[in-house]
């Protein structure tokens, strides 16, 4: 297995798109959790983080620049006890009703498919944490068969007892393009910090300086709960 680190998995890929990265602290104290946005078009970037109550939203910069609100405004984390949701898209919402009526992660996302933005049709990424003393997470994309929009590829990605000092990063596209190519093969294996400044930090200064847009870090205590997060958008 290669570990790679933050600046290995991110920083050779001008437009990785969208990402999400879940992994444990060195002192397997501390779950470690982000998620992050990049764009090209003037709509995609005229977007900031802001939290809500626990979770996160997207919102735009300039309300007056908004041309299409419906695959840019979303609310990319939510929690629902010690369990946190992030993905890239308003399956957010339907995870969370699943898991809040007693299903599950991949129920959710099998009545789901990819974004319907041609040629690209994005994948939509998603994590699930369990950020308590029985630590896991998971994760999935949902993906065209090759740019065929009437054959989804649904992939799931489980890690229980994971390793202290790691986590797994799934991102939307492997670099730009017309259309842009979607993410293949597994979620990279990147090495974690105990530090959430440094994480941020490193994430941040990773992604493409021209396309990047917003970043969010937690990094939370799985014994008791507590959490310290991080925003940086670039509009701000």
């Amino acid at each position: 297995m290669t570990i790679k680190t933050i600046e290995q998995a991110l920083a050779g890929n001008e437009y990785p798109g969208r990402g999400i990265l879940l992994g444990k602290t060195p002192d397997n104290q501390f779950a470690m959790l982000s998620y992050f946005i990049m764009g090209r078009s003037e709509n995609s970037r005229n977007r900031v983080f802001v939290r809500e109550g626990d979770g996160l939203r997207t919102q735009a910069f300039d309300p007056g620049k908004l041309s299409d609100p419906s695959l840019i405004i979303y609310s990319p984390v939510r929690v629902l006890g010690s369990e946190l949701i992030v993905t890239n898209g308003d399956q957010t919402d339907t995870i969370y009703e699943y898991l809040r009526r007693g299903e599950t992660f991949e129920d959710a996302l099998r009545s789901r498919t990819f974004e319907p933005d041609v040629p690209n049709f994005t994948p939509r990424i998603s994590g699930w944490m369990d950020a308590s003393s029985a630590f896991s997470y998971r994760l999935s994309i949902l993906k065209s068969a090759g740019g065929n929009s009437s054959s989804v590829h649904r992939m799931f990605f489980e890690y229980e007892t994971p390793i202290s000092g790691q986590g797994h990063l799934i991102h939307t596209y492997r670099g730009d393009g017309n259309p842009i190519p979607s993410f293949e093969g597994e979620p990279v294996t990147v090495e974690i910090p105990q530090d959430l400044e440094e994480m941020t930090q490193r994430i941040w200064d990773s992604l493409n300086e021209e396309n990047r847009v917003s970043l969010f870090t937690r990094r939370i205590c799985l014994a008791d709960g507590t959490a310290e997060t991080r925003i940086i958008n670039k509009n701000q």
